[in-house]
Parts: structure tokens; sequence; C-alpha cells
């Protein structure tokens, strides 16, 4: 645990060095669980977006997307069931004075048995090699069978407890299973109490309970208004899709990890229309398409793993998380759930307006079932880093820290380099950044030796360097570097472009995750 704090740790001091990730207000002296993205984490968080984009809207004819307002009539947030339940159980620890989300020690003291499940599965691979039967030692082996059984006994109190929102019996929950503070190490909780995440404020400048509005706690509700808007102007047939990014906005109490929990933070969102009785297919479906396109990113397919959901949401009947193995853990990156027609049906009610779907196939009108995707652009973006960052011992004894981000998603996709700032070098350099700024997002860099110049662009993720020198003034070609494997060789000016688009093209991901 302490290795992957100091992984979270590399990773928070690396973005703020090189200009990912800043603390917000840090000059006095920040404000807590919020961030601003610097000069290079723009640019990756607008690529991971287009790519999410591109994939889902571009690529699918049936999927349009859209930008609702963060503010919205406050009645959709009684429709919704946000004013009345959009609580997180939090609970205290007397001695540290910290505050936990109560739900979340549970889940963690849960992963700590699944981490001995696995520690015992890995002495088995060692000890039988090749003979091994993964299958069938977690099927037969003791202390696997004891640790699955406490997992099924913790979840089913657990899921009771919570759907019940019997507060008392989470509690004794957590000192039946004597779950310490981690900053105290003590057992000295108080009561668990229901805390609504939302933010309130007021609209217009008389304050008063007619003005008071929220900001939106999540994207959803602004597709779901406008359900029939784009239905009608986009004369789209059932199954359908509007899809949004957006931030959202919640006073969580329990902030921390970095950008993984955040008060302001952006969601990337399909809300997918189907005919009543079809949503477990399509649940299905989504679930299938989402992890093919995480996996898609090269990361590591061993990094994610399916959660399904202990207690379900008010809306859902069914629901499961894309989990990520993140520095701190398995964590939520994605959420798949199939909310019912339970959004479109509340909205009815509250509006007193129709949104429902006539279907000429089956000559019938139905309020649709919704398919949810939704995925944390930051928590996105965490998890990128957290894969990407390596410290390589090189052949030579030397070190490097790279970025191994995927290179569709780099900053930079290319970096320019004169080799010496003379002779005509920097010039020819600026004429091939010139030829390649239409297309590309690069940069121009002649500052240090060229070495030292290589290593900043690893450090940063840049895929391939361009190097300019004295043969390029006779014949027209160019070193190329790429960062994964140092290797360098020589191609022709116009060769540089087919090189990037090869290795860094959208038409390449997007082809990819189209034939997997």
């Amino acid at each position: 645990m302490e290795q992957k704090q100091d992984k979270l740790k590399d990773i928070i001091s690396h973005a703020k060095e090189y200009g990912f990730i800043f603390p917000s207000s840090e000059i006095y002296d920040g404000l807590a669980a919020t961030y601003d993205y610097g000069q290079l984490g723009s640019e990756l968080k607008n690529n991971i977006k287009t790519y999410w984009w591109k994939a889902m809207v571009q690529m699918h004819e049936n999927i349009v997307g859209i930008d609702a307002a963060i503010f919205m009539h406050p009645t959709t947030w009684k429709a919704s069931g946000h004013v009345d339940a959009f609580n997180d159980p939090l609970i205290d620890n007397k001695d540290s004075k910290k505050r936990y989300r109560a739900d979340v020690l549970i889940e963690e003291h849960i992963e700590k048995i699944r981490q001995k499940i696995e520690k015992e599965v890995e002495k088995g691979k060692s000890r039988f090699g090749n003979d091994f039967n993964e299958t069938q030692f977690r099927a037969t082996n003791p202390n696997v069978l004891r640790n699955a059984e406490k997992i099924t006994q913790i979840e089913a109190r657990m899921k009771s407890s919570l759907e019940d929102n019997d507060l008392e019996a989470v509690r004794n929950l957590i000192l039946d299973l004597e779950i310490v503070c981690p900053i105290s190490g003590s057992k000295n909780w108080t009561e668990v109490r229901q805390f609504n995440l939302m933010f309130s404020t007021e609209l217009g400048s008389v304050a008063g309970d007619a003005s008071t509005i929220y900001l939106r706690p999540e994207t959803a509700q602004g597709i779901f208004v406008n359900f029939l808007n784009v239905q009608k102007s986009g004369r789209m047939k059932i199954p359908f899709g509007i899809a949004q990014i957006g931030k959202a906005f919640r006073n969580e109490i329990v902030a921390r990890q970095f950008i993984f929990r955040m008060r302001e933070f952006e969601q990337m969102e399909m809300q997918f229309f189907v005919r009543p009785g079809e949503e477990m297919k399509w649940y299905e479906y989504w679930k299938d398409a989402r992890e093919k396109w995480h996996k898609n990113l090269g990361l590591g397919n061993q990094k994610y793993r399916f959660h399904d959901h202990i207690k379900l949401a008010h809306y859902a009947n069914a629901a499961c998380d894309i989990e990520f193995n993140f520095p701190m853990g398995f964590k939520e990156l994605e959420g798949i759930h199939s909310r019912t027609d339970f959004d479109l049906k509340q909205h009815e009610q509250h509006s007193g307006k129709k949104l429902q779907f006539f279907d000429p196939e089956i000559n019938e009108s139905y309020v649709p079932y919704v398919v949810e995707t939704s995925v944390g652009l930051d928590r996105l973006f965490l998890a990128v880093l957290s894969a990407a960052i390596q410290n390589e011992k090189l052949e030579d004894g030397t070190e490097r820290v790279v970025l191994n981000i995927p290179p569709v998603l780099a900053p930079y996709k290319a970096a320019i380099l004169p080799l010496i700032k003379k002779d005509g070098l920097p010039e020819k350099a600026r004429e091939i950044q010139k030829l390649l700024q239409f297309e590309y997002n690069v940069q121009y860099d002649e500052k240090d030796a060229i070495g030292r110049r290589y290593r900043r662009q690893d450090a940063i993720g840049t895929p391939i360097c361009i190097t300019v020198d004295h043969q390029t003034l006779e014949d027209s070609t160019v070193t190329i570097r790429e960062r994964d494997t140092m290797l360098q060789d020589r191609i022709s000016i116009h060769e540089i472009q087919q090189r990037i688009a090869d290795k860094a093209s959208w038409r390449k991901i997007l082809t990819d995750l189209k034939n997997n």
C-alpha cells in the first residue's frame, strides 16, 4: 500500500513539474479537492474527449451529441430524486477528526480480503507451475473459499443495510469488521449520517426558496429533459443515443486521492434509449463495447475488471462498474446502468408533458427505457497518467522517466529539434514545423543538448522526435527517434506525416477499435 501511495505522489509531482495539473489557486495556498489542468494537461484532456466523442458519436449514426446548460430548473432535481435521495453515508473518527464514506470503508476492507485471495492464487501458481489449474484452485482451496465466503457475507450485510437506509446497521458492520481509521488507527467511530451532495445557489438578486437552484450533480438530466427535442429535430428512431461531455459538481466531504474524487469534475455520458423489454440486451452490448473502448488504449488489459453494484440506485434494474487498477487499487472508472424508464416517467409526472416515442414498427407509443454509460473524464486522465509513467533503467546504466501515453492522446505528436542553433538548421526545422502543424500539435525545441531534449520529450510523452542536422540540408532527410524503443532511423521529410499518422492518427485508433 505504501508503494502505491508513493506512486501517486510521483504522479502528482510529475504532473505539476511538466505542466499537466496544478493545485487550483495555489498562490493562495490552494482550495481543497480542486485542480487546474495546465498547458499539457488540457491537451491530453482534450484528446481523451476527442477519442470518446469520435468513437461514441462519429462512429455511430444513431448517436448524437448535445451540450446542455449547467443550471437547470430546480424541479429537475426533485423529479430525478436528487433533492431527496442524493446522499452519502458519512462516519467520523473521533480521534483523527477525519470523515469517511462508510460504504467506501467497507469496500476497502473487502478489497483487502480479495487481495488475500489473489496472493493465495499467486502462491499456487508458483508452487504448481505449468500444472496449475486456476479455476479448480479457486473452487477448492480452503483459504480462498473461506475468504470468498467472508466477502459474500459482508456484501450481503452491506447491501441489506444500505437498501434499508439502516445507518445503525452500517455502523455495526464497520465495528464488527474492526475497521480502523487509516490516520489514527483507532475504532472510535461516530454514528453514520446522510449528507446531501448538491451545491445550491441563488438565481437572480433576491434570495429565497423560490430562487434556489443547484449546480448539476450529473450531466444525465440535461439529456433526459431534451429527449423529445433531439428525437423530433433529429428524426431519431429507437434505439438511439444522446451523448454529452460536461462539468458536474458534488459537495464531496471526503474528496481526496488527487483528481480521482473532486468537487468539480467532468463526465462523458451517453444515454441510449431502447424499447422496453430490450434493455438487458443493450446493457450487455454496452458493457462489451465500453470494455473494448478502454482496452483499445493499450494501458494493459489486466488493469481492468467489472464490478456489479452491491446496492442498486433507485432508478436502476442492473448496474456495474468498469474498475481500473489505480495507484490506490481497483476503483470505479466507468459506470454502465440500466436506468429503466424511471427518469423520463419522473419528468413526465413533474412537468405534465408527455415524453414518449411512437414506434411505427409495433404501432405503439411508449416511454423508452434507458441504458447509460458514464465515464469520469478526470479519472480516465489519472488512469492514463498512472499507467504511462515509467522509471526505466537503460543498458548504459542511466535512467529515464518516460510517459508511455497512447500516441494518439499525447499532448504533442512530435517534437522538431534542430541539432544546433546555427548553420540554417533552425530555419529548416521551422519549415517542418509549419508543414506538420495544420494536422498535428507539434513542438519546436532548440534549447540544451540533443540528449537532454530527448529526455524532456520522453517525460511529457511525445511519441516521435524529429532531428534536423546538416545532412538534412543536403538530402532532405531527418532522424526519427521513437519514444518507446528509443530506436532511430532516417527518413525523407516527405515521409514524416505518414510516419506520425501510422502511430498517432485518429483513423488508426478508431480502425483498431472497429476491428477488435
